[in-house]
């Protein structure tokens, strides 16, 4: 299977930032969010995702403000993040800052009174008895009907909208495998016609590359989640690696330790992984992928953010993340971990993970200590670990001669980039 679309260049080392408006400040605006672009940009981020910035439906609505996805309107603004002149000041500003702005678009389902419930019943796949229906357990949506050729038309409108009035950059779809991926391929074949996009697909689907330039990697997450619990070894994430590496040429899939369902659903990464969650961040940037983060790990949120609710993160005045996350950008950016292949280096203990990444002349070497056990050894043996490195979170410069022994502590991380 081959990849349809050509992904834009500007995605090729990019590094994502979902965030989440309502919780992001006090205020909750795309004008207060504005004010933080500066800081994101010197972190290295490339691509802003922004969770959904539709007006949120009053009927069935959960909790005191609702779902972002259960939207009511495809063409206008949640007036709780400010107005349709906002969100394209804020994406004007990203722009003159060179990053990107994504938009989550909500394609299978919308909100119980979206406006399409009263001008077009007929967009909805409906009961016997002419009911709206919902297949997956939400209580606060209903199914959009995709056997019906004009509400297709009508979303894919809806999508060129956004590029046409605001210049987006592209889109992240929601839960895009409960809608067919012929829809996805004739409504990105449509926003090209436009402007070429960045597509990220919440699914884990290889087909559905056909459309997307980026899928999750759930399975991965999961695998990490089993890690953590001691219920599974390095192997398998290994192997779950070796499946994503036989995707189509040019397909990627996004690593994250974190987004806004871990963590309101799941918990945050300490929660979920403790003392590993960092070494599992150092992985997520440094293997073949799109590396995420997600709004507050960068002040090491530690705290559940409410879904339905006003819960705002909770921000420390050093971020005391940000340098670490800076650092992993820089070394995402280089071109053999955005470029260059891996090679897997063996190890005699099940809870160590070491790879190489290189590209021409560039090398990086990553050693993870996914255990509580200190004082670990490894030793490498590499033609690739040749010349003058640095580690990149001391800046300290070692000369390696292709035969290397080192040293971790519990849960510790090792980066080093030829110089």
């Amino acid at each position: 299977m081959a990849t349809i679309f050509p992904t834009v260049s500007w995605a090729a080392n990019a590094v994502m930032y979902e965030a989440n408006i309502r919780q992001y400040s006090t205020e909750g605006t795309f004008k207060a969010f504005e004010k933080q672009l500066p800081r994101l940009q010197k972190m290295g981020i490339s691509i802003i995702w922004l969770m959904p910035i539709t007006p949120i439906s009053f009927k069935l609505r959960q909790g005191s403000l609702g779902s972002y996805y259960a939207c009511s309107s495809y063409t206008s603004i949640n007036p709780e993040f400010g107005t349709l002149q906002d969100f394209k000041d804020l994406v004007n500003q990203a722009h003159k800052l060179e990053m990107k702005i994504i938009i989550d678009w909500v394609a299978n389902h919308t909100g119980a009174d979206h406006e399409w419930t009263t001008t077009n019943k007929d967009f909805y796949i409906l009961d016997d008895e002419g009911n709206f229906t919902e297949r997956n357990g939400w209580h606060d949506v209903i199914d959009l009907n995709y056997k019906n050729i004009a509400m297709q038309n009508a979303m894919i409108a809806a999508m060129q909208f956004w590029i046409k009035e605001c210049n987006i950059d592209g889109f992240r779809c929601d839960m895009a495998h409960l809608v067919p991926l012929d829809f996805w391929i004739k409504a990105r074949t449509a926003c090209d016609t436009l402007k070429q996009l960045y597509w990220l697909a919440e699914c884990e689907e290889t087909e559905y590359h056909k459309a997307f330039d980026t899928s999750y990697a759930w399975a991965l997450m999961h695998g990490w989640d089993s890690y953590a619990k001691h219920q599974t070894n390095i192997h398998h994430i290994y192997n779950i690696l070796h499946g994503y590496s036989q995707y189509p040429q040019g397909a990627k899939k996004l690593l994250f330790t974190s987004n806004h369902d871990e963590n309101s659903w799941n918990g945050t990464e300490y929660e979920k992984y403790g003392s590993k969650a960092k070494a599992l961040a150092v992985f997520s940037f440094t293997w073949n992928g799109v590396p995420l983060i997600y709004s507050g790990q960068e002040t090491a949120n530690d705290k559940r953010l409410k879904f339905f609710d006003k819960d705002v993160i909770e921000w420390h005045n050093n971020l005391p993340l940000e340098n670490f996350y800076t650092t992993l950008s820089l070394v995402h950016k280089t071109k053999a971990v955005s470029l260059g292949e891996t090679f897997n280096l063996p190890t005699t203990q099940d809870y160590v993970m070491a790879f190489l990444r290189k590209y021409e002349n560039e090398t990086v070497l990553v050693i993870l200590n996914l255990s509580n056990h200190d004082a670990v050894k490894l030793q490498v043996k590499h033609e690739w670990l040749q010349g003058n490195f640095v580690h990149v979170f001391s800046s300290l410069e070692f000369n390696f001669n292709g035969n290397e022994t080192f040293e971790l502590m519990a849960n510790d991380y090792l980066v080093y980039q030829k110089i």
